[in-house]
């Protein structure tokens, strides 16, 4: 029996969604006839450390990655539970994303103290974030808004709204499902609105990609609709070559439709803006291949000015 050792963060979103994944992955060898037993591996990342600084100045994204994939790459574990809308487009050589399971609600959804929803804020309301696509979307809408940076664990973040004076915070709704804290969501935030990060609400189980046992197991755990739509995500993002510094976003689904050749359609929407939110571009196409998708969405971005505003943003 192989003892497969499982890295995740510590936090309790993080030890939650990777319980979730073990549990399946059990029910998984059970039903497959394979023989393995499961043991976590608790890892402190650079993104758990450094909590008093937004993402956009310190790296972005890969800050609560890089040490669990060094672990990966040492073989101290054989497989991380990772947050996709984490993941950057490129992975060190010698990883793999073994299994992307079904996506949870990829939307954002706003905290308040007050109020049902975004309108009902008062004008010069603070509003806690720290991603740069959440507060240029909001205050595209919203300009009167004071949007203020928010670093922490879900739980520390939702203390801050009543300590520190804020009068609504911002956080995916996806965390908040998985740890039972769905009675806290004041509202959602559609897509039209506040378009989510790219691969937000989806997993990424990533394992070596020579280790053939754990790439068997996973792939039967793999949710192909989740894996193409956040694929088209994840190639707009590396054609845009985009992370946390910049305000970028992105949400594929499926249409229900099928293209001539008999394939799925999708529809992938994808967004650029200034970090003061003035300026907003946004791209919407629907195609049957992952790659092409997302590739023909950036390029329409990019005939819009995209590649200026994501300079501007870096600068």
């Amino acid at each position: 029996m192989r003892t497969i050792k499982v890295g995740t963060r510590q936090s309790q979103l993080a030890l939650t969604q990777t319980g979730h994944v073990v549990e399946h992955l059990r029910q998984l060898c059970e039903q497959h006839g394979i023989e393995a037993e499961f043991e976590l591996v608790k890892i402190v990342t650079k993104g758990d450390i450094i909590l008093d600084v937004t993402l956009s100045k310190v790296g972005g994204k890969g800050l609560f990655v890089k040490e669990i994939e060094q672990a990966l790459l040492n073989g101290d574990i054989d497989m991380a539970v990772h947050s996709m809308k984490d993941m950057p487009f490129e992975l060190p050589e010698g990883l793999t994303i073994g299994a992307v399971p079904e996506r949870e609600d990829p939307r954002d959804c706003i905290i308040m103290r007050d109020g049902q929803g975004v309108d009902d804020l008062p004008q010069g309301a603070k509003v806690g974030t720290s991603s740069l696509r959440r507060s240029s979307q909001l205050q595209n809408y919203r300009p009167d808004l004071v949007i203020e940076p928010i670093r922490g664990n879900i739980d520390s973040r939702l203390r801050k709204l009543e300590t520190e004076g804020f009068h609504a915070i911002i956080l995916a709704g996806a965390g908040l499902h998985r740890v039972g804290w769905n009675d806290r969501i004041t509202a959602y935030l559609e897509p039209g609105l506040c378009l989510p990060a790219v691969g937000q609400g989806a997993l990424c189980v990533e394992c070596r990609e020579d280790d053939s046992f754990m790439l068997e197991l996973l792939n039967h755990y793999q949710h192909e609709e989740t894996a193409v739509t956040v694929a088209a995500e994840r190639t707009f993002l590396g054609k845009l070559n985009g992370g946390c510094q910049v305000p970028i976003g992105a949400y594929a689904k499926l249409t229900g439709e099928q293209s001539s050749t008999g394939k799925p359609l999708m529809q992938l929407t994808g967004m650029v803006g200034s970090p003061d939110g003035k300026t907003i571009l946004k791209a919407s196409q629907t195609g049957d291949d992952p790659i092409q998708l997302g590739d023909a969405v950036a390029e329409q971005l990019i005939a819009q000015g995209a590649a200026e505003l994501l300079e501007a943003a870096r600068g």
